[in-house]
């Protein structure tokens, strides 16, 4: 089965760019649009109703694009909102939400932390998968701040720094033994956080399990694309400046309303 359509990544904002960097890595040859929503960003503030909302108007896009599936890069947007987008569109979708469960399965304490947005942490979707590890303490925190530091280019900054002092010295002192990240955004701010964790404590995050999956609904749902199609295209709805930065000026970046 072939198909030469790209697929459609999208996110609040530039964070999501980690999960496509392992879909990239995975399927070098999948044509793919990204969608960054910067405008509207941090989606994790916002209430249930408008991120269904964004979503919505983030999935018209990809699919006025000719995407043949859509990966919801965002774990705010894929927790409040994937069950409704499945509901209305006939396109797969990939969401990404905390690896909670490979974390408390390893878990030696018992005692896992897990840092994400409040979009995230107050999900009906977030909370059912912890109920199902009663045996393991999760101490979740509220990233207040990270996401908007990263959205305006201050990723090493102080401030990011202090920030995440507060956020995980109280995990750290609650003898965690795994760190899950849960935002798309974070996985940037790993090189900081192994500067403040202790080296026996391992980070998760959910890039390569979800390139994985794209590569299972490509499989077995959609096709491969049979041709050598990787160039992939980045729409931004703010200043491109620092989706270009992050990405290292390898791409160009579309600046367009949508």
């Amino acid at each position: 089965m072939t198909n030469n359509n790209p697929i459609g990544v999208f996110d609040s904002g530039i964070g999501g760019t980690s999960i496509w960097s392992a879909i990239h890595e995975l399927l070098p040859n999948e044509k793919t649009i990204y969608l960054a929503d910067s405008k509207n960003a941090p989606y994790g503030q916002r209430t249930k109703e408008e991120i269904v909302a964004l979503s919505k108007k983030n999935v018209d896009f990809l699919i006025a694009n000719n995407c043949k599936l859509i990966v919801v890069a965002c774990n705010t947007a894929t927790t409040n909102a994937i069950r409704e987008l499945r509901e209305e569109y006939d396109i797969p979708f990939i969401g990404i939400e905390p690896a909670i469960k490979p974390a408390a399965n390893n878990s030696k304490t018992q005692v896992i932390g897990i840092l994400a947005t409040k979009g995230t942490l107050n999900s009906e979707l977030f909370n059912k998968t912890a109920e199902m590890f009663q045996n393991t303490t999760i101490i979740e925190q509220v990233g207040h701040g990270l996401v908007q530091l990263i959205e305006d280019g201050n990723l090493n900054s102080p401030k990011m720094t202090e920030l995440l002092e507060t956020y995980l010295q109280p995990m750290i002192e609650a003898n965690i033994d795994y760190l899950v990240l849960g935002c798309s955004h974070y996985p940037y701010l790993i090189p900081q956080i192994k500067k403040i964790l202790p080296e026996h404590i391992k980070i998760i995050d959910s890039g390569e399990a979800v390139a994985r999956q794209t590569q299972n609904v490509l499989r077995e749902q959609v096709g491969f694309t049979d041709t050598q199609s990787g160039e992939p295209v980045f729409y931004v709805n703010s200043n491109p400046s620092v989706l270009e930065s992050i990405l290292d000026n390898k791409y160009p970046v579309i600046q367009k309303d949508f």
